[in-house]
């Protein structure tokens, strides 16, 4: 079996670097905070108000602690988001957080990559999963043949998708409700909900991609 991940830099890195890097924001608009009350445009001036009254070293101190913590929260959800993929002869298994989607070898006809999104293909030109992830397609590619797969330098069906509209007269009810619902995600930037909901537009035979916020899709042939 082949396992893959993100490179050890970043999946041990973040924990570091993020923490670091917001409490260096958080300290920079402490340090800011006097200049930013004169600015009346500026949002939130009660709280920057409220940090120029707190005596130093403690403010500094402060500033410090939240901005650290926030970047620790950032890099748990970081952590939460990355995918490792899992290949052997009989099984492909994608893990991330605690969902694994796994597929049977005679089910995955094919795998590409579709700019950061890791594709599978069913031998019926179905999209299994797509799922997003830092992991680097030679890394992909060299796991997928390793294990007897076909490896698609690109998507075969690229010029079978279409650009979704509201009630798309193709599509079953349930399926547009779907596609209605992952718009106002997408729009909201609630990247979760909306892989979510293409895991089940998919689970109903159909591929969605997106391009500039704009959802696309293909039916199951």
């Amino acid at each position: 079996m082949t396992t893959v991940r993100e490179a050890a830099a970043v999946r041990h890195g973040i924990w570091v670097l993020c923490p670091a890097a917001g409490a260096a924001a958080a300290w920079g608009l402490e340090q800011a905070a006097a200049w930013i009350t004169t600015l009346g445009w500026f949002p939130f001036q009660g709280v920057f108000r409220l940090v120029t009254d707190i005596p130093e070293p403690w403010a500094t101190v402060a500033a410090l602690v939240v901005g650290a913590v926030a970047g620790l929260v950032f890099a748990g959800l970081w952590a939460k988001e990355m995918l490792t993929v899992e290949v052997s002869p009989d099984r492909v298994a994608l893990h991330q957080d605690d969902r694994v989607l796994g597929f049977d070898r005679h089910e995955v006809e094919s795998a590409f990559a579709d700019g950061k999104q890791l594709v599978l293909l069913s031998p019926r030109g179905t999209e299994l999963a797509r799922e997003t992830s830092d992991i680097g397609t030679g890394k992909l590619a060299e796991a997928f043949t390793a294990q007897g797969y076909r490896w698609r330098e690109a998507d075969p069906f690229a010029a079978e998708f279409r650009l979704w509209v509201e009630h798309a007269p193709e599509l079953a009810p349930e399926v547009n409700a779907l596609f209605t619902a992952r718009r106002k995600a997408v729009s909201k930037h609630e990247g979760e909900e909306a892989a979510e909901l293409a895991r089940e537009i998919r689970r109903r035979g159909v591929a969605v991609r997106d391009e500039k916020k704009r959802q696309y899709y293909r039916c199951a042939r």
